[in-house]
């Protein structure tokens, strides 16, 4: 009992932060999308209220969709052991260990009404930066492009490595699945991105350049000191 209320618990933190993350990328691209193509109307489509309710929005869509998943899964009875081959909780390999037809079809449903918003989701992100890119480019000076482009830049190498090693870890060929491998892929969605955010989206911040500088020069310093102590 312990241990199946402790993965139930893992799948529910893990599908609420992984929902809302998505969620909270798509809300920062229209604020990329607004910046950049109605930048005279940023304060008022991008108030703190509207921040805020569409900030609600996103965690509240994630927990509704971690709490239904996790209650749907759990609710079936399992009749294959409860040895999953992951380091971690994932609902799919919690699915292969159910002998429940009817509820498993109920999951399949789920799993069609969170693909459709994430596909929704991801339209509108495409939307958003063929837009901003148009936008862009119609800058006359190769400044402002420039600055524009780094504004988004960081955005959209988080959304790309999200959405690539996810689709990768769910979609890939049943071919070249195996236990290895799943774990590797496992530890780059969920592990890897989370990591890399706030790194990826400090790298404009010109205090934390020039930290990261004074850090490197010192380490360059301190290796060469030791060289030519030890001689």
């Amino acid at each position: 009992m312990c241990q199946n209320t402790g993965c139930a618990a893992q799948l529910f933190f893990f599908l609420f932060f992984f929902s809302a993350e998505y969620f909270l990328l798509t809300i920062m691209c229209y604020d990329r999308y607004v910046a950049i193509c109605k930048p005279l109307h940023y304060g008022t489509l991008l108030g703190s209220r509207a921040c805020a309710h569409m900030a609600a929005a996103a965690w509240a869509t994630g927990f509704l969709n971690a709490l239904l998943h996790t209650a749907n899964t759990f609710s079936l009875p399992l009749c294959q052991g409860n040895a999953l081959g992951q380091f971690f909780c994932e609902f799919p390999y919690v699915l292969k260990l159910s002998c429940s037809h009817s509820g498993y079809l109920r999951e399949i449903g789920l799993i069609g009404v969170t693909a459709s918003l994430s596909l929704g989701c991801f339209v509108f992100t495409v939307f958003s930066y063929v837009q901003i890119f148009r936008a862009v480019l119609r800058i006359p000076s190769e400044q402002g492009r420039h600055k524009a482009f780094s504004t988004c830049l960081p955005h959209l190498a988080m959304v790309s490595l999200f959405l690539s090693t996810g689709t990768f870890a769910n979609l890939k060929p049943p071919s070249i699945s195996f236990p290895s491998l799943d774990l590797v892929v496992s530890v780059l969605y969920s592990v890897v991105p989370p990591a890399l955010n706030p790194f990826i989206y400090s790298l404009r911040n010109q205090e934390l350049k020039d930290a990261l500088r004074k850090m490197m020069t010192g380490c360059f310093s301190g290796a060469i000191m030791c060289l030519f102590s030890g001689v």
